[in-house]
Formats: structure tokens, sequence, C-alpha cells
């Protein structure tokens, strides 16, 4: 039976699925890919939440399933696989700990001056993306036919009005020293994780699931190219040093090690990843996408 997988172009989470179908040898028409808009936020629609009702992407229907979460879909992928590879371990559960969150780490700004970059960035894009989701949050909020939903759409109102304060320039010292303290705090424990968690579960040679990468592999490959593009990498040839700039410090060994190992890995499947065609696989290519 056809899989669907609902995906988006520059979601993270989304794009670990589309690793695992392309390196795990599906045939065209086996899986059939359906774009959940996020800049639009289609995935707050009544219509997707009926499918996924946590609003998620990547979510995946087979066999009159469906699959909510990253770790589901990609295990469900991984089963049913033409190549078989190595499940999924509790590395998988680490790297989608809250604490490391790469879309936080995309949207966070420990300053000021961190603030004012990321508003004129990418033609304001941040500013015109929480715009977007409060015109649609409010129509779904006022919508009777959504009146069910309404406990969804509340809290992720109040968080995106934050959001669209500091990025208009609306919000008052006291909410930016907040989102300040918990941008730095972030920044720390992420980079904790590109420098003390990643290097123990990296391998010396080969991938975290052996010779070619496995469930662990497309977990972890989107999460970091994600980080390196919050330090603003714009493809693999700068990733490690815009890393390296935004931490202070060279990135551990086996990181860069397996950063190159991956980028390698990418040009020799049979339909190499491309960042400039729009379809944004997050993993290390040439183009990195900046986008949650």
């Amino acid at each position: 039976m056809t899989k669907t997988l609902y995906v988006f172009t520059r979601s993270v989470w989304a794009s670990v699925a589309e690793l695992a179908v392309a390196e795990l040898g599906y045939k065209e028409g086996e899986v059939t890919f359906k774009s959940i808009n996020l800049v639009e936020s289609e995935n707050l629609a009544p219509s997707f939440l009926k499918i996924n009702p946590n609003g998620t992407l990547p979510t995946l229907e087979s066999d009159g399933q469906v699959y909510k979460s990253t770790a589901e879909v990609t295990a469900a992928l991984v089963k049913d696989a033409p190549i078989k590879v190595k499940p999924g371990s509790e590395i998988i559960e680490t790297i989608h700990d809250a604490k490391y969150d790469p879309n936080f780490a995309l949207f966070l700004a420990r300053n000021d001056t961190e603030l004012a970059f990321k508003r004129n960035a990418n033609g304001g894009f941040f500013e015109v993306y929480v715009n977007k989701r409060k015109a649609v949050l409010d129509r779904l909020s006022a919508d009777p036919e959504a009146e069910a939903l309404k406990a969804f759409y509340e809290p992720k109102k109040t968080e995106n009005d934050g959001l669209l304060a500091l990025f208009t320039g609306k919000a008052s010292e006291e909410h930016k020293a907040g989102f300040f303290a918990s941008s730095q705090a972030h920044f720390d424990r992420v980079k904790g994780a590109v420098f003390e968690v990643l290097p123990g579960f990296l391998p010396d040679s080969g991938f975290i699931d052996g010779e070619a990468p496995g469930d662990d592999d497309f977990h972890v490959v989107g999460w970091l190219t994600r980080i390196a593009a919050s330090t603003g990498a714009t493809s693999a040839d700068d990733g490690l040093a815009t890393m390296e700039a935004a931490y202070g410090a060279p990135v551990p060994a086996k990181v860069a090690t397996y950063w190159g190992r991956m980028d390698r890995r990418t040009a020799q499947l049979e339909e190499p990843m491309d960042f400039t065609s729009g379809v944004t696989h997050t993993c290390v290519t040439k183009k990195i996408d900046n986008f949650s």
C-alpha cells in the first residue's frame, strides 16, 4: 500500500523522514509526499488536525495507521523499507529532548544586537512568519467550526504573540530580558550537546548504525544541520566554520568527521539531496535552509 508522508521543505523534522525515504530504497510511487505549508500555518487547519491532532510534521499514513511523531514515522519507514537498517535507539529520544530544540535555536536572540539581526535576516522573514501565523490563529480561534480546537489554539496564540512583539520591536524591556535569558540558556545547552553529547555516541568511522546510515543517523543529521544553520551556515562548506565561530572553539573531531562523512554520503545517493531544488532535506549537503 502506498504510504502518504506529510512534509514541508523547511521543516527540520520532516526532512529527517525525507532523508530516511531517500536512504531506504523506496521506489517511486511507494511513498506519496504531501506538502503542508508551515509558513501559511496549514498544519493548524482543522482538516490536518483530524489526521494529526498534534499539528506536527512529519506525519505518515500507512496501512490504515497514522504515525504522528518523527520517531514513529521513521521507525515505520525503517520497518517496511526495502533496504534494512538498524532500528533507532535511545539516541533518538536524546536528540529530540526539548532542551536541545533545533527550532528555538533558530529563533533565539541573546541580546538587542542579535534580535535586530533576526528582524532583518532573510528580508524580515521571521516577522513575516509570525504575522502570518497570527492571522491564521486569530481566524481559526474565531471560527465556530473550530470551537472544539480552541484549547489547542489559545496557547499557540500566546506564544506567537510574544514572538511577534519581539520581531516587531513592540516587546517590553521585561519581555525582552526574559527572552534573552531563555535564549542564552538554550544556546548553552545546544553548545553542550554539540561538544559533549554528540561525541558520546558518534563513531570513529562509518555511521552510528554501521556502514550505512540508520534510524539514529537520520535524526542526528537533521538536528546537527539545523543547529549549523542556526549559527549562520548556508552550506556544508561553511557549517563547521560557523559553528566554531558561534561557539568560540573548534567542534570536536568526531563531530567534524561525521559532518564530512554525511556530506559525502548524500553525494552518492541515486537522487542526491539538493537544497537548491526547493526540496529541503535537512542533511549535510550543498545548501542549508534556515527555517523550522
